[in-house]
């Protein structure tokens, strides 16, 4: 999976007043917890955030504390409720030896047989939760549909990657091919012609 790594500079816990302070310099207060290290605060730049929150993609990211190097996942980030700026951010730390939880994004490729007949194909979910080791971890879970017929879905259990496990449900449907007038149409047009 791709690394990022993000700079930050230690803070301590501080009232209300100097966590504007942090926020008007344009950085975020952040925590990193997790994984038998001890609670750690500290602020990165709102614009670095942004390679983290406005991508599809998810990253184990590289923390930098004024030297002190960690790696994490983003956990959590807390959103104002109407400018959208980042006011929050949790990380939770990761051990190179133990496997990692994380959401990494979907990706449908392929022509399904479904489509071909005058169906659509309805993609329903975009990231799954799964656990791996670091070496192992994908970058997207690469998803085939061209099996699919009118009607079929595929869904989270009938998917399998080595040295992967998925943690989303098993039922949460990944894509499907839903019937459309054009097909029930020409279905309805072979069966005259028969």
């Amino acid at each position: 999976m791709k690394q990022v790594t993000l700079k930050g500079q230690n803070r301590t816990v501080g009232n209300k007043q100097a966590i504007k302070v942090i926020r008007r310099a344009g950085n975020v207060p952040c925590n990193v917890y997790g994984n038998g290290v001890e609670s750690k605060l500290f602020t990165i730049s709102a614009k670095d955030l942004k390679t983290l929150t406005h991508t599809p993609n998810s990253y184990i990211v590289e923390l930098d504390i004024e030297g002190a190097k960690q790696l994490a996942v983003l956990r959590e980030v807390q959103y104002h409720p109407v400018t959208d700026e980042a006011l929050h951010a949790d990380f939770l730390a990761v051990d190179p030896a133990k496997a990692v939880t994380i959401d990494v994004p979907v990706v449908v490729s392929g022509l399904a047989e479904g489509v071909k007949l005058g169906g659509k194909l309805l993609v329903s979910a975009r990231k799954l939760k799964v656990s791996a080791k670091l070496d192992k971890l994908p970058d997207t879970l690469n998803v085939d549909c061209s099996p699919l017929g009118i009607g079929k879905q595929i869904v989270a259990g009938d998917l399998n990657f080595d040295g992967v496990t998925i943690l989303s449900p098993k039922a949460t449907i990944i894509c499907s091919v839903r019937s459309t007038r054009a097909a029930v149409e020409g279905a309805s047009a072979e069966g005259e012609a028969a």
